[in-house]
């Protein structure tokens, strides 16, 4: 799962990164709000963490923007104005959550899961189709009564096929999802990574559909 970040202080940016590393994101960071808005004009990512008081555009603006354009992308406004005038603000201009500097890690990843979660249809924190179960929080998957903890690049694979049960996604599509733009893509990784969730799973539990790509079933 690829994450925007935007973000102006380095010190709250470069913490912020780490903990979304550490919970298997790929992160990309940028720094103001012009930068953003071209960034989020090639729709790489799957949610934005979106500070306010950026250089050169506002992040209320970037909002404003990015919404006009009919982009639906899961947003968390992150900032330091605790105003519930700007609460309001945000939320009507579009945003999906809304976090007040300084703020627990653990709740910000929780919240993010829970737009990821929402945007892909999902009710429950715990994503099935019937045959394989996923925990996003734990990064567990389980099958029977067989559970595996996945390693940070398996379960962002199996992560972005498990949110769109049914649907095939090509190569590209998942190294989109697994690598962030300073990341070298390993050669065969989607392969290897398949192999390796397979082994745990069962060899039906990604299906490879010949010259498309992959998908997981639908329940």
């Amino acid at each position: 799962m690829r994450i925007l970040l935007v973000e102006d202080d380095r010190m709250i940016g470069d913490a912020i990164q780490i903990a979304l590393k550490d919970a298997s994101y790929a992160v990309d960071w940028v720094r103001d709000g012009s930068t953003a808005t071209s960034v989020l004009d090639g729709n790489e990512h799957q949610a934005v963490l979106l500070d306010l008081g950026l250089p050169k555009r506002d992040g209320l603006e970037v909002l404003r923007l990015l919404r006009s354009k009919g982009n639906g992308i899961p947003v968390i406004i992150l900032t330091a104005r605790d105003a519930v005038e700007d609460r309001i603000r945000g939320l009507d201009l579009g945003a999906d959550d809304y976090l007040v500097k300084p703020f627990d890690m653990n709740e910000l990843l929780a919240r993010l899961r829970a737009i990821i979660r929402r945007k892909g249809g999902q009710s429950s924190p715990l994503l099935t189709n019937g045959k394989v179960n996923l925990n996003p929080a734990t990064r567990e998957a389980s099958r029977g009564d067989a559970s595996h903890l996945l390693s940070s690049r398996e379960f962002s694979l199996l992560h972005a096929l498990m949110l769109q049960p049914g649907s095939i996604l090509t190569r590209a599509e998942l190294e989109e999802r697994i690598y962030g733009w300073n990341e070298e893509v390993e050669s065969n990784a989607v392969d290897f990574l398949i192999h390796g969730i397979r082994k745990k799973l069962g060899a039906d539990a990604i299906r490879n559909i010949r010259g498309a790509g992959w998908m997981v079933d639908k329940s």
